[in-house]
């Protein structure tokens, strides 16, 4: 009996992590490190590329289906009828195994024909969705015409895709991001897509926000989590309209489980995204350090980059404990390196 269950255990152990020759005792720690991974119920925030980058190496080192992850849907809008979901596609076809890899986004070696006929038509296309990306928000959108909520239809893209994470949506409210800026008010896409970041921000909102409420499993995903992880997201863009609706922020503060963030700064600037250049309009420092301050009300533990480990006594001074790591992600090798990392730190 005891042979069959050690056998279930090394099922979830990636060989690659053991050592060529392993000791009696480093063979038991593995054991148990993942028995733990089996038990443990983990909850991420995510928005965007980055998140899914983490995600596309946590699923492969944590089992998928002890994970929530509660997306981010204030990027959603409206396009030519169809209701879209950039955050949250993103994540879903990242762990589907069929993203764009060069992009992060879409759908990997779509064709754009229907994009093509509609330019003809004299229709803007500044919005590029690819035929088959095109699909899942038809899909959506047909679903939701039906009176069907953006939590079940959520669920089963999973299932379609083949995801075995939870993925669900913030709220099945429609709660689109605003963009104050020097220019006037924008819709996030408008200003994100379109304008490509140029017009100077003076201020994010999320419109409805105040009476939208959180999707159903939102809040016991956080409450009953042994972990929460924030993807290395935009604070305002991504993170933000997640923690601005009613309850999310209150269960945060609440929970039982660890709350550890990855900074989404490295060196003063981000990844990828306006993230960086948005801090510095809003007056605010563009850094891990001011990332970390935005969180420091719910937050445990910050990971930040090896790069800013000068950073690391002033985080600490605000009342959380810092760990420092490769937090750049270039490969699917560094993805699954600092996932195992992060699960380690909140086993």
């Amino acid at each position: 009996m005891a042979v069959s269950v050690i056998v279930v255990v090394i099922g979830f152990l990636d060989i690659h992590t053991l050592p060529t020759t392993i000791t009696t005792t480093a063979f038991a720690e593995a054991v148990i490190f993942a028995a733990e991974k089996v038990s443990m119920k983990l909850t991420a925030l995510a928005g965007g590329v980055g998140a899914a980058k983490l995600l596309s190496g946590l699923v492969k080192v944590f089992p998928p289906e002890n994970l929530t992850i509660i997306s981010n849907t204030g990027d959603d809008f409206r396009w030519m009828g169809l209701y879209i979901s950039p955050d949250l596609d993103t994540v879903l076809y990242t762990l589907a195994g069929i993203a764009n890899p060069a992009a992060g986004w879409g759908v990997r070696d779509d064709t754009f024909n229907a994009l093509e006929v509609l330019a003809k038509l004299g229709c803007e296309t500044w919005f590029h969705l690819g035929d088959r990306d095109l699909a899942t928000h038809l899909f959506r959108t047909y679903r939701m015409e039906c009176g069907e909520t953006h939590t079940a239809i959520t669920l089963d893209l999973c299932r379609q895709n083949g995801v075995s994470a939870r993925l669900l949506p913030m709220t099945d409210s429609y709660v689109p991001t605003l963009m104050h800026t020097n220019e006037g008010t924008l819709g996030f896409q408008d200003y994100f897509v379109r304008r490509h970041c140029s017009p100077q921000v003076r201020g994010v909102s999320y419109q409805g926000i105040d009476a939208s409420r959180p999707a159903p499993g939102v809040i016991d995903a956080i409450r009953l989590a042994d972990a929460i992880v924030l993807c290395p997201s935009n604070p305002y863009i991504s993170i933000g309209p997640i923690l601005a609706v009613p309850g999310i922020r209150t269960a945060l503060h609440e929970t039982r489980a660890q709350v550890l963030a990855v900074t989404p700064i490295v060196a003063g600037e981000a990844l990828k995204g306006p993230a960086a250049v948005m801090m510095r309009q809003l007056g605010e420092e563009a850094s891990a350090a001011g990332v970390a301050r935005r969180y420091k009300d719910f937050l445990d533990i910050f990971v930040i980059d090896r790069q800013d480990d000068e950073l690391q006594g002033r985080i600490e001074s605000l009342g959380m404990k810092v760990r420092i790591e490769q937090t750049v992600m270039d490969s699917m090798e560094d993805r699954t390196a600092l996932a195992r990392r992060l699960v380690e730190m909140l086993s």
